[in-house]
């Protein structure tokens, strides 16, 4: 038993001591225009939160799940906001029938003004003629001056029910888009990383339901120091070796620089590297490389980037590979 669990260990330090050794001699074969770093692949990360506070009704997804944009993911209870929906509803077309008749009143009284504006324009023809007294001339004027004012009531009424139909409708769109909103969808397509809450928990506002990995943005984190990070390029090409791939150069492009130095991170072991300040830097990975290959995407991998500072320099054969040429053409 003893000696099976030496012949183990012998094996296990010289897997270690191999891969260590493949590291070491490609960094010893990386020739002159180029620059390497240790890092690790991420993408971002998106929290599927909830808007208003509820009891979380449904989660349709697991860790693990593959998502598409827009797939609904969780289901809040929203029966309470679904009723006061109704009821707004309700009111909105109580205030519409309400807004009709507004409307009818304003027309008739539009009409009554216009026949006592003839009737006083008769009257005082006729009286100018002396068919008419002075007396009916002056009921006529006090019946336009009446006409006259219930017209400005009636449009006044008119343009207060025409207000509490905007606020109606909008009271009630308020409450759709709440009803909405409590349908928690995929924003992108993605991979769930966590799942925070469960059926029957109660979230706040904000409170995050679950998170997911936007593959569509996948990258590799390195640190460089700051007399190489100033010779990089936005836009230059970097190839990666990955652990679980060391045989594999995946392709990628240099998208962000870090525009301030940092602490060299725990991830960079080496002494040398660790007594620096470094700058983080991004290389994306394209985005239709990873949807080709989306079901194999994990974060967290760690391996090796190689950057090419000199756009004249070749690659070396070592970081060529099917998957490259392939992206290139």
């Amino acid at each position: 038993m003893l000696r099976k669990i030496v012949v183990a260990l012998v094996l296990l330090a010289l897997a270690a001591g191999g891969g260590a050794y493949y590291y070491l001699k490609t960094r010893q074969q990386l020739p002159a225009g180029f620059v390497s770093a240790n890092g690790r692949i991420e993408a971002t990360e998106i929290d599927i939160a909830t808007k208003y506070a509820g009891r979380v009704a449904e989660v349709m997804v697991e860790e693990g799940d593959f998502v598409q944009a827009g797939q609904v993911v969780a289901q809040m209870d929203v029966e309470e906001t679904a009723a006061a929906l109704r009821t707004a509803q309700a009111q909105a077309q109580q205030a519409e029938k309400a807004l009709e008749q507004a409307s009818h009143v304003a027309e008739q009284r539009s009409s009554e003004l216009d026949l006592a504006v003839k009737e006083l324009q008769r009257s005082e023809t006729l009286l100018s003629r002396g068919f008419a007294t002075a007396q009916t001339v002056d009921q006529q004027r006090t019946a336009r001056f009446t006409a006259q004012a219930a017209l400005s009531a009636a449009q006044s009424s008119l343009a207060a029910n025409e207000a509490a139909v905007r606020a109606a409708q909008a009271e009630a769109d308020r409450l759709a888009r709440q009803v909405a909103d409590g349908t928690l969808k995929a924003p992108k397509a993605g991979r769930i990383l966590y799942r925070l809450a469960e059926p029957g928990e109660v979230l706040a506002a904000g409170g995050k339901a679950l998170t997911m990995l936007d593959l569509s943005d996948v990258y590799m984190t390195v640190f460089l120091p700051a007399g190489l990070a100033g010779k990089l390029a936005l836009g230059a090409e970097a190839r990666m070796l990955l652990e679980p791939l060391p045989d594999t150069a995946i392709p990628g492009r240099i998208s962000f620089v870090s525009a301030r130095a940092q602490f060299t991170p725990k991830q960079v072991e080496t002494q040398t590297e660790r007594e620096r300040m470094v700058f983080r830097v991004k290389i994306r990975i394209p985005s239709q490389l990873v949807s080709d290959h989306i079901d194999m995407v994990k974060t967290g991998v760690t391996g090796m980037a190689y950057v090419r500072i000199d756009p004249a320099a070749p690659w070396p054969a070592w970081l060529q590979s099917r998957l490259t040429e392939a992206v290139a053409k």
